[in-house]
């Protein structure tokens, strides 16, 4: 069994590296063609920019994967040898937080180089080191604080019940869905600072688009985003009455209001459709099978690793699987999505009555400009890695004439 888990884990890093060596590739090729959207040297740049960032995610992969071998060789052994604590419930906590400890470590200088390497030769980063520092420091005893609470319930469960994984379901489903309703709150007491939006003329026209599509916020909300990355977004946050409506400050300074309403008219279409339900609907669905999986996973394996089958393990085993289930399941999840995108795109375009599709298409360049994003991919990455079509291909749907831009 245990070599049966060792080849499934491998075969995917193996699928994952050679999807970022097929998109390396591609970019590399691509870069000498004729600039698409972006200007040649921008175009080039922006080749350059995507180029490295697969470099550093093949490098993660491979970190990931010796990481991997490490605990099911001898570091869950180890782990079990090491943690003398009476009480039941915190040698669960502990073990686990351990293990989540030595992967946040690890991964520290990944994000150090994006940040301050890759980004700042870009042109994205804004932020400073003792920001960053700051950033992590406050993200890293989040993770062990709402973790170990986390840790403990599951640990409960197990304890008490015979269909463990079921309950377990259940208790990390809520957890999700109250994640994503705090999100907002969460990020605006810790990181990006949010005020009002104070343009009376446009808050007027996104309350209006808003009622014209039934959506409830809590209120309108500019985000500070600018001190530390030059990139554009907005989104929408929580749910039922938590919602609200966060534009960074970047994309104000860069958009027109029209772009803006398109942008925003565009993400209330993901609401009319019901397209977050149905995205926290698949998430449960993969979270489901995931619990149901590990929930049967035979005493061989345990036997195998030379561990007892206690919670801290079952829960362990459950964080080292994710990430290669969560990979296979990601095309599927990716050809909903980008269905999804198109959809809202149209949604978009109905909002903004005349001319919907001019804004909404501009507003897609803009973001390709200013972000920087190279505009081309090999379909293979396409397929495992975008929830968003192409933006060439969403030009095209809005009746883009793709050779005059």
């Amino acid at each position: 069994m245990l070599m049966l888990v060792v080849f499934i884990y491998t075969i995917y890093v193996l699928i994952s590296v050679y999807v970022s060596v097929m998109q390396i590739g591609f970019i590399n090729s691509a870069k000498n063609s004729t600039a698409v959207l972006l200007p040649q040297r921008e175009f080039v740049d922006a080749a350059k920019y995507s180029i490295a960032r697969q470099r550093l995610s093949i490098v993660q992969s491979f970190v990931d994967y010796m990481l991997f071998l490490f605990w099911l060789g001898f570091g869950l052994r180890v782990l079990e040898s090491v943690v003398l604590i009476q009480n039941e419930a915190m040698l669960n906590i502990v073990a686990v937080l351990i293990f989540v400890l030595v992967g946040v470590v690890l991964h520290i200088p990944f994000s150090y180089y994006e940040k301050f390497v890759l980004d700042e030769q870009a042109g994205f980063n804004k932020s400073t080191k003792a920001q960053w520092v700051k950033d992590t420091i406050i993200s890293f005893a989040m993770t062990m604080l709402i973790g170990g609470v986390i840790i403990w319930g599951v640990y409960l469960i197990i304890s008490s019940f015979t269909l463990w994984w079921l309950w377990s379901f259940a208790f990390l489903f809520v957890v999700l869905v109250a994640v994503m309703m705090l999100f907002p709150t969460f990020r605006a007491l810790f990181f990006d600072k949010m005020k009002p939006l104070e343009d009376a003329e446009l808050a007027k026209s996104i309350a209006d688009l808003m009622d014209r599509t039934g959506f409830v916020s809590s209120g309108v909300f500019v985000s500070d985003a600018s001190k530390r990355d030059s990139r554009l977004n907005a989104y929408f946050g929580g749910l039922g009455k938590s919602k609200r409506v966060v534009l960074y400050d970047t994309l104000m300074q860069k958009l027109s209001k029209e772009e803006i309403l398109a942008v925003l008219a565009h993400e209330l279409g993901h609401f009319a459709h019901g397209d977050i339900y149905k995205n926290i609907a698949m998430s449960g669905a993969v979270l489901f099978g995931a619990f149901a999986l590990f929930g049967n996973l035979p005493q061989s394996l345990y036997m195998e690793l030379g561990i007892s089958s206690s919670a801290w393990a079952i829960m362990i085993l459950f964080m080292l699987f994710m990430t290669p289930l969560g990979f296979f399941m990601t095309p599927l999840m990716g050809f909903v999505s980008r269905h999804n995108e198109y959809e809202a795109d149209k949604m978009s375009c109905k909002l903004g009555g005349v001319g919907g599709e001019v804004e909404l298409a501009n507003a897609l360049i803009k973001l390709v400009k200013e972000n920087k994003s190279f505009p081309l991919s090999h379909p293979i990455y396409i397929f495992f890695h975008y929830t968003h079509p192409p933006v060439l291909e969403r030009l095209k749907a809005l009746g883009v004439d793709l050779k005059n831009i």
